[in-house]
């Protein structure tokens, strides 16, 4: 496999046309007020299974070979990849098992198995999900596609910063969220022919592994970070992930689990929009700088939508 590439998230859109959603672009005049810029908000939580991560998933299980398909894929995942994952897995009839933590929220876990998946449950307290699922593939000789560090989900992810720019033309910022860099990595090379974007990555403060990778130039890592963000809980970014950001990323800010749920509450009241915490990341790295280098045009990449309603709840009656 080699590395993605700007061509790569271009095939990767060809091969996801008539399969995945072609998300709304959405704006809200009381944010733009806010803010005194033009946003310009890609809902990937409109996407199947949830998530953008269906992208990623369907364009990396779509280019298995048919032998490869036979035995099977194994994913890890705290649940918007395992959703993914499960129905990319029923459209193109291939059998999946996804390694999934004991705390993910539950309706993550029943998605996943309604779409066909084996959930296999482990205690991130104690093990390692990289150890569980390498133990699996051993046993069972199953292939794996991480959540985000492979070419193909890299390049399918893309295709969503590729869609954000093809509706709206030019843009001065864009702003994704980034746990292990899949969708920010794919969003960089989907705006790197694009000399006056700059593409910026968002990640809580206390998942901040990322920004601190970005500022000393060595991967840094956190383990089981605290942050109701559950999408952007993981460890480190990638070895395929890192170079991209490195060289076609221009920042990478964090914000508080507070700015994060300020956020969401924005999404849900004023724009009517069901947001994960992780989604509303990118709004609340907006929300706190305002003025990125005076930005008049900017882009957000809603991740995702999907959270138990008890949870949002919880969230907003305790902020």
């Amino acid at each position: 496999m080699g590395e993605p590439t700007l061509q790569s998230v271009r095939s990767a859109a060809e091969r996801l046309a008539g399969v995945a959603n072609r998300t709304p672009v959405v704006r809200s005049r009381t944010l733009e007020a806010r803010v005194g810029a033009e946003v310009f908000v890609k809902c990937e939580n409109l996407q199947r299974s949830g998530s953008f991560k269906f992208r990623g998933a369907y364009n990396a299980v779509s280019r298995l070979s048919p032998e490869e398909r036979a035995r099977g894929v194994l994913a890890y995942s705290s649940g918007n990849h395992a959703q993914a994952l499960a129905l990319a897995g029923r459209l193109l009839a291939v059998p999946t098992a996804i390694v999934m933590p004991n705390n993910a929220p539950r309706a993550k876990l029943e998605a996943t198995r309604g779409y066909g998946a084996e959930v296999i449950l482990y205690d991130p307290m104690t093990r390692i999900r990289e150890e569980v699922a390498a133990e699996i593939q051993r046993q069972r000789g199953m292939v794996l596609i991480p959540p985000y560090d492979h070419p193909d989900v890299v390049s399918g992810q893309g295709t969503a910063g590729l869609e954000l720019l093809e509706e709206v033309g030019e843009l001065d910022l864009i702003i994704a969220p980034c746990g292990g860099g899949g969708l920010l990595s794919g969003t960089a090379l989907a705006a790197s022919e694009r000399a006056d974007c700059r593409v910026i990555g968002a990640e809580p403060e206390l998942a901040d592994d990322a920004a601190r990778t970005f500022r000393t130039g060595v991967i840094q890592r956190v383990h089981n970070p605290p942050t109701v963000a559950d999408g952007l809980r993981t460890p480190y970014l990638g070895q395929i992930t890192w170079p991209v950001i490195r060289r076609h990323v221009a920042d990478i800010v964090t914000v508080t689990e507070a700015e994060i749920v300020a956020a969401m509450r924005f999404f849900w009241t004023r724009m009517k929009l069901v947001v994960e915490p992780s989604g509303a990341v990118p709004l609340a790295a907006l929300l706190k700088q305002r003025d990125f280098a005076g930005a008049t045009r900017i882009g957000l990449i809603i991740s995702g939508g999907n959270v138990d309603l008890e949870t949002a709840c919880a969230l907003f009656a305790a902020s």
